[in-house]
């Protein structure tokens, strides 16, 4: 296997920049989700690491080895795409080896090959089959299959999940993280898919509009979102944001909005201080915000506000509140014994140990 690295890498087409100045080191062996929005330039970031697209800026390293003028062919990388891209006159078996032959691999290693990677993705039963007998599941596994065999020094994968169904797609999500981990390979992986993002990659890169906006594991970017676009990306449902100012002293600190003022817990002030008097954007997550019945005990009630129900979403094992306070909207996750009903005042308490504050200028966090 190999690392990959992008240095100040940039695709321009025509005067529409999609990936602006992008430096990211993927590790040997590490899986590396490239997350965000359509449009953010993730899709093209990895063409131009295979070399389906011609860099405008900047290199590529894959290993030791700069690529920038290497064909895709000589890269040693393997693609699995949105569209499972078989053959459909071939059977499975001619599918997973079609690359191998045309590589002029010795037939007793194709199939050696070939075998090996269909009992890895449980399809051995299916060598004969043609693609159209197979279900949406089998054939991506069979698209991985065809990666697999290679034995590439990276593999690339474009949200080869996307056209299963949901059910599918968490089972599929598990495949490939014990692929992963049966493999030991560097993965390169692209999603718009914030929930495959956490629960796949070792490190995570957030993009907008072809900019990398953050990059690291992914609970430190859960817990510490660089800006206000990450905060909102990461996590399901997105980061409440509300427009506040930081009022107090230095040893009493308030996040003070039109509707509610709640304190700044004492080991949160402290980077906090320089901000005091100014408007700032107050971020907390649904489910940092309890039904004061059923908080963890460790939650203080200091932070309790009272709000307007709009809507209730009863999901099984927890309730989704969408709460009114004055103008502002926000949602809350609680536990699905509470008794909040649509139109009436409810009191919930705010977890602040879990506050984020932005700048309302940059939207940059505060940290």
């Amino acid at each position: 296997m190999a690392s990959v690295t992008l240095d100040r890498v940039t695709k321009r087409f025509g005067e529409v920049t999609a990936v602006q100045d992008v430096s990211i080191e993927v590790e040997d062996r590490e899986f590396l989700v490239l997350v965000g929005p359509s449009g953010c330039g993730k899709s093209t970031t990895l063409r131009l690491i295979a070399g389906l697209e011609e860099l405008s800026d900047g290199n590529i390293y894959i290993g030791d080895d700069l690529v920038n003028d290497i064909a895709p062919k000589d890269r040693d990388i393997a693609m699995v795409f949105q569209s499972y891209a078989l053959y459909p006159h071939m059977s499975v078996y001619d599918n997973l080896s079609f690359g191998l032959r045309l590589r002029h691999t010795p037939r007793k290693e194709i199939e050696r090959r070939v075998q090996e990677a269909a009992e890895m993705l449980n399809i051995a039963e299916l060598l004969d089959r043609k693609p159209k007998a197979l279900s949406g599941g089998q054939r991506q596994r069979v698209a991985l299959g065809r990666a697999v065999v290679r034995d590439p020094a990276v593999f690339l994968m474009d949200e080869p999940l996307s056209n299963l169904d949901a059910k599918l797609r968490v089972q599929t999500r598990a495949e490939l993280i014990r692929l992963h981990e049966r493999l030991q390979a560097t993965v390169i992986y692209v999603t718009h898919d914030q929930m495959e993002a956490m629960t796949m990659g070792s490190r995570i890169a957030v993009l907008r509009d072809g900019v990398l906006q953050q990059i690291g594991p992914p609970q430190e970017v859960y817990e510490t979102p660089s800006n206000m676009f990450v905060a909102g990306f990461i996590g399901s449902p997105a980061m409440n944001f509300f427009d506040a100012r930081l009022t107090g002293t230095a040893d009493d600190m308030y996040v003070e909005t039109d509707s509610f003022k709640v304190p700044v817990p004492p080991d949160r002030r402290a980077p906090y201080v320089g901000h005091l008097g100014q408007d700032v954007v107050f971020g907390l997550r649904p489910e940092d915000i309890f039904d004061p019945r059923y908080k963890p005990d460790q939650i203080p009630t200091d932070a309790t506000i009272t709000s307007d129900v709009d809507v209730t979403e009863p999901l099984g094992s927890e309730v989704y509140l969408y709460m009114l306070a004055g103008d502002e909207s926000y949602i809350a996750r609680v536990d699905p014994r509470t008794t909040a009903s649509i139109g009436n005042e409810f009191d919930l308490v705010l977890d602040m140990s879990n506050m984020q504050l932005f700048d309302r200028a940059t939207q940059e966090a505060i940290r």
